[in-house]
């Protein structure tokens, strides 16, 4: 059997907290046949699959959190939008000078 590396892995940081939780029987019999599956430990399941949950909570949060600021910043700028750029004002009026100004 082939060995693995342990100089390219990163140590694990100190496991020293305790989590407990009471489930039922067959809660634990479905993570027991989860955790086997995936060739781990009832303990190691567990932490990885609490740590995803998290980690994928916390980035839900931040994605609502950031939608609501665009959408005030969406809505702010529809209210009140800016004097649009000589530039843009120069583009427009070549475009209506080359096409026209059609609607469709």
């Amino acid at each position: 059997m082939a060995r693995r590396s342990t100089a390219a892995k990163k140590p694990s940081p100190a496991r020293n907290e305790r989590l407990e939780a009471r489930i039922s029987a067959e809660q634990k019999d479905l993570f027991l046949r989860a955790a086997e599956l995936q060739g781990r430990t009832l303990t190691d399941f567990v932490i990885a699959s609490v740590h995803e949950a998290a980690v994928r909570t916390m980035e839900d949060m931040r994605s609502i959190q950031l939608t609501a600021q665009e959408s005030r910043a969406f809505a702010d700028a529809i209210l009140n939008p800016r004097e649009p750029a000589p530039r843009l004002k120069a583009a427009a009026r070549h475009y209506i000078r080359t096409f026209g100004n059609r609607a469709d």
